[in-house]
Order: structure tokens, then sequence, then C-alpha cells
């Protein structure tokens, strides 16, 4: 029977109940995250492969995309992070996947103008988390994406749409394709996150388990 979209409390449950009884560190869930936006970038958009930016916030979306980023980095593309969340906030999986990319000397930025160069640019900003108006430099970095040509890959969400009723919390990135992690999310299946979202793949084979328990 297909899953019904759920809710961020409800993935949020998923994932503790994945983590916390199964014991699936939160990493190699990251890291399958990070491959399921690997795998879509390289296969539906070969072409468009000439500079990838990840903008990468400082939670755990963010820490996503430095592995997507790092993935692809291995795989050849030239990568680019732009960095708009604030350090002092990182949290303990973002701290470790942007020393990986320190180690792979994948070239950081805060300069929004890189995304000028940008072919192909990953929306790493906000998860499934939102629940306020999109303010200071995340306006100005989700503003400036939706001013670019490029191709845009949404990590788990569009970074702005909020996850439980598909409203845009004051600007939101307007995504080419959106790969979601383990369930369809509501706020993808209505409001403006519809619109938002482009084209949707849901990467069901992540390891998060549903329960009731």
């Amino acid at each position: 029977m297909k899953q019904a979209p759920i809710t961020a409390e409800q993935m949020r449950h998923y994932d503790s109940y994945t983590i916390n009884t199964i014991g699936v560190p939160s990493l190699v869930l990251m890291e399958r995250a990070a491959l399921a936006v690997r795998d879509e970038i390289l296969n539906a958009f070969p072409l468009n492969l000439g500079h990838v930016v990840v903008v990468a916030g400082s939670g755990n979306n963010g820490g996503d995309g430095l592995d997507v980023a790092r993935l692809l980095h291995i795989a050849g593309v030239q990568v680019t992070i732009l960095n708009v969340g604030n350090p002092d906030h990182a949290s303990d999986e973002h701290k470790v996947q942007d020393k990986i990319c320190q180690y792979y000397q994948i070239p950081q930025t805060t300069d929004l103008a890189v995304l000028k160069q940008a072919t192909l640019i990953v929306d790493a900003m906000f998860g499934i988390g939102i629940d306020r108006p999109v303010k200071g430099n995340y306006a100005d970095a989700i503003k400036a994406i939706n001013d670019c040509d490029a191709v845009v890959v949404a990590v788990d969400m569009p970074s702005g749409i909020n996850t439980d009723s598909g409203e845009v919390m004051g600007v939101a990135v307007k995504a080419t394709t959106t790969v979601t992690f383990a369930f369809n999310k509501v706020g993808l299946t209505k409001g403006a996150g519809q619109k938002y979202a482009g084209r949707i793949i849901i990467a069901d084979d992540m390891g998060t388990y549903a329960t009731d328990k």
C-alpha cells in the first residue's frame, strides 16, 4: 500500500526511532540521503554539471548538502560550497561533513555572486523544520537562487516551503526537482509547495522505519 504523505513531526519521529531505537547512526542516514541526491543529479542532469554550487545552511540539511558536494567532487564534478548559515550554530553532523569537505579541498565561499557561475544549484538550506518567515542571509540567498537560470535540486524540501502546509514562509526556492527522503511530505502535495517543488523524487530506501511503537 502506498504510504500517504507525512508531516514534519512524523518524519522526526521516524528518524528518531531509526537512530535511537534501531541504532542506525545519523551520519549513515545522511550519507544515504546524499547518495540519493547525487544519483539524481548525475542521472537526470548530465548536461548541467559544468559548475555545481551547493548552497548549505548550518543544520543537518546543510550537512546533507556538504555530503552531496563531496560525493560530486569525488565523481569529478566541479563543485563550490556557498555557506549561508551561522557556523556558530552548526549541528554536529554538519561539522563532520565540513571537516571532510575541507580535507578534499572543496572550495567554499559566502559570496552570493558565485551563483552566477552555477549550471546547477543544490538547495540545502532548510529541511523539514522551518516554521517562521525566512529572513536575512537565507532570504537573500533564496532570491539570488531564483534569479538564476541554473537547474535547482532541492534537498528534502525547497527552502522556505512549510513541510506541513505547503505555504511559502516569506520567500522560497523554486526548484526544478526536489529529492525528499523516506516518504513524501504533506507540504509537497498542496499549496505553493506543489509548484515550488518541481519534479518530486522520493528516495524511499533510506533505512528510516515507520513505527507506531
